[in-house]
């Protein structure tokens, strides 16, 4: 986790070029939206096998007291401490954030459980098209015919693993794209709020809300947990602290339009722990069309590079 000295280099990165800034800002946050869906990914897999045997309501509440005192432990050893992260100048939209990625934890761990990791995430993958398009409008973002084509290809992957008319489009299948839509607003608000507070202070906000919010409602659901489940359950919390913190940062450093097809690389990690861990299938159509929309992420990096050295927009 990024400790004092890494907020430090943040501020003396601020004399350096603006292009090389941008480039240098851009490359970590890339890194970091890599390293968040490789654990997300992982902690997904968690989720299902907890999921299976607890209400997905207990499970995320659980997650979320160990999220919360986490949060704020860390915070407290930041320049302000608790004082400062309380202070946003955007209080609904980070109460609005925390609520909203909560309960999408909830809808998407029902998926797991129903669906399976492989078929949620095929459905869900569609959460960054939705950022990329609604990133102008929402957030005044540029977005170039390039990337708007690269997003196309990305839809035409998604629908190549979805074979619409194959029976996949189910009255199920609508928890990942309900959750899908939920992480949408949630990342677009992340952005939003990252304007004017800084990672610290949305960190603490994003455990604080999701916190009271869950456990108003996930307490009537308390059951006894087995011992050989504390483990996953523990190990479940502190990949939850480090995905979300590496999330939050990214999007202080990169455009969220940018960064987004980044995140389809969990697709991949979903399909190896799905197939080897709890042995579900990938059918072909799911590798090609995951190919193809990892493809059109990388096709839209690369246009932003060039755009980024060239100096636009």
């Amino acid at each position: 986790m990024p400790q004092h000295h890494e907020h430090g280099q943040l501020t003396s990165d601020l004399a350096a070029p603006p292009t090389a800034l941008a480039q240098d800002g851009q490359t970590k946050a890339i890194l970091m939206m890599c390293a968040a869906s490789l654990i997300f990914a992982a902690q997904d897999g968690i989720s299902r096998h907890l999921g299976s045997s607890y209400s997905p309501i207990f499970v995320v509440m659980l997650r979320y007291w160990f999220f919360a005192l986490f949060v704020t432990l860390l915070v407290a050893r930041q320049p302000g401490g608790l004082k400062r992260a309380i202070r946003t100048k955007r209080p609904l939209s980070q109460i609005a954030r925390g609520v909203i990625l909560v309960f999408e934890v909830v809808v998407t761990v029902e998926a797991f459980v129903r669906l399976g990791l492989i078929n949620t995430h095929a459905i869900f993958a569609c959460y960054p098209l939705l950022i990329v398009a609604l990133s102008g409008p929402f957030l005044g973002e540029k977005i170039g015919w390039r990337r708007w084509a690269a997003v196309g290809v990305g839809f035409i992957g998604i629908l190549i693993v979805l074979q619409p008319g194959r029976g996949v489009f189910t009255v199920e299948a609508g928890l990942p794209f309900l959750g899908a839509a939920m992480f949408a607003v949630y990342s677009l608000l992340t952005r939003h709020v990252a304007r004017d507070d800084p990672a610290m202070v949305s960190f603490f906000w994003t455990g604080i809300a999701g916190v009271v919010a869950i456990t108003l409602v996930g307490l009537r659901e308390w059951e006894p947990i087995a011992a050989s489940d504390l483990p996953w359950l523990l190990l479940l919390c502190m990949t939850a602290c480090t995905a979300h913190y590496l999330l939050i940062r990214a999007y202080e450093l990169a455009e969220a339009s940018a960064l987004q097809p980044f995140a389809y690389t969990q697709l991949v990690w979903i399909s190896l722990f799905g197939v080897t861990i709890f042995g579900e299938t990938l059918a072909p159509h799911v590798a090609i069309g995951g190919a193809i929309v990892v493809g059109a992420g990388l096709f839209t990096w690369w246009r932003s590079r060039v755009r980024a050295r060239a100096g636009l927009n």
